[in-house]
């Protein structure tokens, strides 16, 4: 075992989510913990809301087949107007939870394949590179 998974082990065995009485889930501020979600963003959601978080084209307008396009989760998106748990809970169970079985998306639930500790990871890391004013925002809005 290198020390590089080792040290990667270790990070995600600290799961925020023990401590979900606090204020906020996510650790945008610990690079090690969004580098790590980084690298999982890269492999798991960059293919639909892009390598620079910047969603698809027209993601506020429905696609041919109905659906809505991948929307950005950089500050122009909408990704922070949603608490941490929201987005969490988005992205375990899927979309479904919230719009009702029958709504129609291309965004999987990551349930069987992320564990929490790598969601939290990616939110982490996409609530790092928002501006400072919409972190505070998002941080107040979460503490609701």
């Amino acid at each position: 075992m290198t020390l590089r998974t080792i040290a990667y082990a270790a990070i995600l065995s600290l799961s925020p989510l023990a401590t979900a009485g606090a204020e906020t889930l996510f650790i945008p501020d610990d690079p090690q913990f969004t580098g790590i979600g980084k690298v999982i963003y890269q492999s798991q959601c960059a293919s639909c809301h892009g390598v620079d978080l910047e969603g698809e084209p027209d993601w506020r307008q429905r696609k041919p087949n109905g659906k809505m396009p991948a929307p950005p989760h950089d500050e122009t998106g909408h990704t922070w107007h949603h608490s941490e748990r929201q987005l969490f809970e988005i992205t375990k169970f899927g979309l479904q939870k919230f719009a009702g079985p029958n709504y129609q998306t291309d965004m999987p639930a990551y349930e069987s394949t992320l564990t929490d500790s790598e969601i939290l990871a990616v939110l982490s890391y996409i609530k790092s590179t928002w501006p400072e004013d919409i972190r505070t925002r998002h941080d107040r809005m979460s503490r609701q």
